[in-house]
C-alpha cells in the first residue's frame, strides 16, 4: 500500500464467518482511493475478503452514517491475493519477514500481521507465478505454512508450478 492521502477512504466489506469462527470478524475495512464517481481503487491487500485484490476498482454504496460499503467490481486489476498462515517458528515476526522477503524476490509485495501469524501477498501479473506456486506448495509440504487463494486470475490458474 502507498502512503495514506486525503484521497484515501475506508471501504467496508461484509464477511461470512464459517462454523469454525473464521474469519475472526464480520467486517473488513480496506483503504482505497476515491475516484470521485461512486467508485474506488483498492489500495490494500485484503486479509479476509475473497474475490478482490489490490488495484481493483469497485463501486461503493454510502450508507446513512457515511460509511462506504463495497459493491460490484467494475474493473479487476489482474493482481492476485494469496494468504499464508505461517507455521514455521510459530509464525514469529522473523518467520513472517522471511516469507515476505522470499516472495518479494519473485515479484510480490505483502505484509504480515502478528495476531494470526499471517502474511498477505499481492501478486501482480508481472510476478513469477510458476515459481510462486511451486514455492507455496513446497512450503506447505514442509509444514512452513498453510496458504489459500483469496483472489486469483486466469493467468494464475494457467501458471503451472515451475
Amino acid at each position: 500500500m502507498t502512503n495514506i492521502t486525503d484521497a484515501h477512504v475506508k471501504v467496508h466489506f461484509r464477511l461470512e464467518v464459517d462454523e469454525d469462527g473464521w474469519p475472526p470478524a464480520s467486517v473488513e475495512s480496506l483503504w482505497a482511493v476515491d475516484l470521485g464517481d461512486g467508485t474506488v481503487r483498492l489500495d490494500n491487500i485484503p486479509w479476509f475478503v475473497r474475490g478482490v485484490a489490490s488495484d481493483d476498482i469497485l463501486r461503493v454504496d454510502v450508507d446513512e452514517d457515511g460509511l462506504r460499503w463495497a459493491g460490484e467490481t467494475v474493473r479487476a486489476s489482474e493482481n492476485c491475493t494469496i494468504r499464508l498462515i505461517v507455521r514455521k517458528d510459530g509464525g514469529s515476526a522473523a518467520a513472517r519477514q522471511t516469507v515476505l522477503e522470499t516472495f518479494h524476490r519473485l515479484g510480490t509485495t505483502g505484509e504480515g500481521i502478528e495476531q494470526f501469524g499471517m502474511v498477505a501477498l499481492d501478486v501482480p501479473p508481472t510476478a513469477d507465478m510458476p515459481r510462486i506456486r511451486k514455492l507455496l506448495g513446497h512450503g506447505e509440504t514442509k509444514g512452513w505454512w498453510h496458504w489459500e487463494e483469496g483472489c486469483v486470475t486466469a493467468a494464475w490458474s494457467a501458471a503451472a508450478p515451475a
